[in-house]
């Protein structure tokens, strides 16, 4: 199976299943006399860790990361760093049906029609729980972006419909819903437990803030910032779709309107995202991720068997109402990750 592996000079490569013995990241190109320690993976572990509100799987796992290689007394050495979460909490038992039936809205049926046979028990490979992984990745990838300033922010402006009218970056951490509107994150607590009692579930809008990144990431061709920002977000399972910038909404504008005037110490305003013909141009760059409803959900539904014989198909087992919480932390990791190697890049051309 190839496509287990992003980026060019900090690469990871992700391994591992839902309901194996855990999953885990390969990190390539990390420079040395880095600290890392096991403590500083908990915030974000924590962050996307299940079971620790009442829209999540109620699925629990520690998500403890031991590092297995790459690390002398604290201190990255230049060499692979592994890094390894353990499954401890998964249940198989809801995911029989599964030998025979095809989910909708998830990969089963591609992935039999690609590999003609697929891990059924928690989606293997392309559940969320390989994200678990990123994330861990993501931390390295910051401490790389630290010392020169840079800081990935992400929140959820959007859950079900309902959408942040303020941006208060320090009310994100205070609710469930990493929302920055406390009045929008009363609404979505009340939307999720509408539809969780529908058997249902509902999507949302991600966005991604990036501070302090300096002018000149990126290269003009094919490895642009923005297009390896698209990837790594669109790799993420539950994405559907990206913009940066005024995304969308400049196709509905004049070139006057979208067009950002320069002035000596900047842009007058921020339509471009960040970006200019895919290098940083030492602006906020700002990034959005439509995340789509978790097609695990409660009602019964039409789906057909590994022979296309008609079929109804209703679950049981531990789902998400919602995965825009939980992939919050998922896709500042992938931002991470992307900023980290473009860096390293610039790093080499100097």
């Amino acid at each position: 199976m190839a496509g287990n592996s992003f980026g060019e000079i900090f690469r990871i490569t992700t391994f591992g299943e839902s309901h194996g013995d855990g999953v885990g990241v390969v990190i390539d190109g990390c420079p040395p006399r880095i600290s890392l320690f096991p403590e500083d993976f908990l915030r974000d572990m924590a962050r996307r860790r299940p079971g620790r509100h009442s829209l999540d799987t109620p699925r629990r796992e520690e998500d403890q990361v031991e590092i297995l290689s790459g690390i002398f007394e604290g201190l990255t050495t230049g060499a692979p760093i592994t890094l390894f979460i353990r499954n401890r909490d998964a249940d198989s038992r809801p995911y029989e049906i599964l030998r025979e039936l095809f989910r909708p809205g998830h990969a089963d049926y591609t992935y039999f029609k690609k590999y003609g046979h697929f891990d059924f028990k928690g989606g293997g490979r392309y559940s969320a729980r390989e994200t678990a992984a990123r994330v861990a990745a993501g931390v390295v990838a910051g401490k790389i972006l630290e010392p020169s300033g840079v800081k990935v922010t992400a929140y959820t402006i959007e859950l079900g419909g309902i959408r942040a009218g303020n941006i208060d970056l320090d009310f994100v951490e205070k609710n469930p819903f990493y929302c920055p509107d406390p009045i929008a994150a009363e609404r979505m607590e009340g939307a999720v437990a509408e539809v969780k009692k529908d058997g249902d579930s509902l999507g949302g809008i991600v966005e991604v803030r990036v501070t302090g990144c300096p002018a000149g990431l990126g290269e003009p061709v094919f490895d642009k910032l923005d297009a390896d920002l698209a990837k790594a977000v669109m790799s993420v399972g539950a994405v559907k779709g990206v913009e940066i910038g005024a995304g969308f909404e400049a196709a509905r504008l004049r070139g006057s309107e979208n067009n950002d005037p320069i002035i000596p110490n900047g842009f007058q305003r921020n339509r471009a995202g960040g970006i200019l013909g895919g290098i940083s141009n030492g602006d906020e760059i700002i990034l959005r991720a439509a995340v789509k409803p978790v097609p695990s959900i409660g009602q019964q539904q039409d789906t057909v068997d590994r022979e296309e014989r008609p079929a109804k198909l209703k679950l049981t087992g531990r789902f998400d109402v919602s995965a825009v919480p939980r992939v919050v932390p998922v896709l500042e990791a992938m931002v991470r990750i992307v900023l980290a190697d473009h860096y390293l890049r610039s790093r080499t051309m100097q």
